[in-house]
């Protein structure tokens, strides 16, 4: 699947945050977009994200996809074209 083949309206979603010691949980299932990324946004700005205890935030579409990742002291790691300078 190709960006173009993405829609964003008509797709459903998924978050998940990971911890240092390797357990992950699934924060949201099958959401819209605009709301699993104002999930991992808030999830990123949290004590926890601030902190370093959310070492990580992925976001996977319907078909388990990573389309998003966060990483602590990094910061938006993919997709490439939305990093930060």
């Amino acid at each position: 699947m190709s960006d173009d083949d993405l829609d964003l309206s008509r797709e459903e979603f998924s978050v998940y945050q990971f911890f240092p010691d390797d357990f992950s949980e699934r924060v949201l299932h099958f959401v819209d977009f605009a709301t699993a990324m104002r999930c991992a946004g808030q999830l990123a700005r949290s004590v926890g994200g601030r902190m370093g205890t959310t070492r990580r935030i992925i976001i996977t579409d319907g078909g388990d996809c990573l389309i998003f990742e966060w990483k602590f002291g990094e910061g938006i790691t993919w997709p490439p074209d939305a990093r930060q300078p």
